[in-house]
């Protein structure tokens, strides 16, 4: 059985996820903008939308990553973070397979870790996509 979160119409680059994150101004905008991208960043596969009112990236129809910002902090999800190797230490959470890493203005976070975490979310919703178009 499959875990992947799919939708139905995410599209390259979707208007709304822009709206969303002009809506968003200041620290916490540029935090979400600037991770959001990274995500966008993963390949010509990669698809957005929004999802419970916030930027969603998928590779084709599958969620791998989301940003939301909240009053004092940005977080970024990953969907099937839960299975992903986090030599770091960045993810939290206790969902069954959602992690997220907070971050906040005042606080440096370890770029290059958070962006191989994309990385590996990414690779990692390709690979089941894969698996799941050639199981009979």
């Amino acid at each position: 059985m499959s875990r992947l979160l799919r939708f139905n119409g995410p599209v390259a680059h979707d208007p709304a996820v822009d709206a969303w994150m002009d809506e968003h101004p200041g620290d916490l905008g540029a935090i979400a903008r600037r991770w959001f991208e990274v995500m966008r960043a993963r390949g010509d596969d990669v698809r957005e939308l929004l999802h419970d009112g916030h930027p969603t990236a998928c590779v084709e129809d599958a969620a791998f990553g989301d940003v939301n910002a909240f009053t004092a902090h940005v977080n970024v999800g990953l969907f099937l973070g839960a299975e992903l190797a986090d030599p770091a230490g960045l993810l939290q959470g206790a969902g069954k397979f959602m992690r997220h890493v907070k971050l906040r203005p005042e606080t440096e976070v370890d770029a290059a870790a958070l962006t191989e975490l994309i990385e590996l979310a990414y690779t990692d919703i390709r690979a089941r996509l894969e698996a799941d178009r050639t199981r009979p």
